[in-house]
């Protein structure tokens, strides 16, 4: 991308992640720094926490690539994911009876004119593809509907973020009882762009059981999520 095209900000923030990396020496940078594919979304994340497989977590996000709607959905999505599990694995974003430790899922999307137009705080909620805002008889619904796995959903926090730059977010962290395994904690910010054509959406996951003595780390990640509107 043009230099010229990126604005103040973001050049600051390279220039930040490079100056850490530098910072750390022979002891390795302490964070990765992942700028997302509309080159206006970042955040950082523990530098011990791996990669996962792109084609694998496709399969996970998306199903059978060989169809034309799999196809279809990802050619308007940029996604990645971090595992901080000593062997990665794409699997881990959703295993009910997988990792202890957590997962970090990001992704931005482009919209296409009806969700434009559908665009609200309650879309960003539902923007990582989880049922966190429903009517409660149609969660009843699904919930009992067989090899559904997300199952007793609780809500611990819901906060509207500041507007900034004419982009508009939300920050929510809610439980699931995924079938088969522990309840699971997922903290997720979704942004909406300020021109209103993109998501961009951070989904950690963490066992409930030690998501609370994650807080300090998680909540930085968190924290660290940004979405800058770039000059035109």
């Amino acid at each position: 991308m043009d230099a010229s095209r990126v604005g103040p900000r973001l050049i600051a923030l390279a220039a930040a992640a490079v100056i850490a990396a530098g910072a750390a020496g022979c002891g390795g940078a302490e964070f990765t720094y992942v700028m997302g594919g509309d080159g206006q979304s970042y955040f950082k994340i523990p530098a011990s926490w791996r990669k996962v497989d792109q084609k694998a977590l496709d399969r996970e996000l998306f199903g059978d690539l060989t169809s034309a709607t799999a196809q279809s959905r990802k050619q308007l999505s940029w996604t990645v994911g971090y595992d901080g599990d000593r062997t990665p694995s794409a699997g881990h974003l959703l295993d009910p009876g997988g990792s202890g430790e957590p997962f970090a899922f990001a992704m931005v999307s482009e919209l296409t004119e009806d969700q434009r137009d559908a665009a609200s705080l309650d879309a960003l909620r539902n923007a990582a593809m989880l049922p966190v805002v429903v009517e409660d008889d149609l969660r009843e619904r699904m919930e009992q509907t067989p090899g559904y796995p997300f199952k007793k959903f609780e809500l611990l926090s819901d906060e509207v973020l500041p507007p900034e730059d004419g982009v508009r977010g939300v920050h929510v962290v809610y439980n699931f009882k995924v079938l088969g395994g522990p309840v699971q904690t997922f903290d997720q910010t979704a942004y909406l762009a300020a021109d209103g054509t993109r998501v961009s959406v951070l989904l950690i996951r963490c066992p409930a059981a030690s998501y609370r003595g994650r807080a300090e780390q998680i909540g930085g990640i968190t924290q660290s999520f940004k979405v800058k509107r770039l000059p035109g």
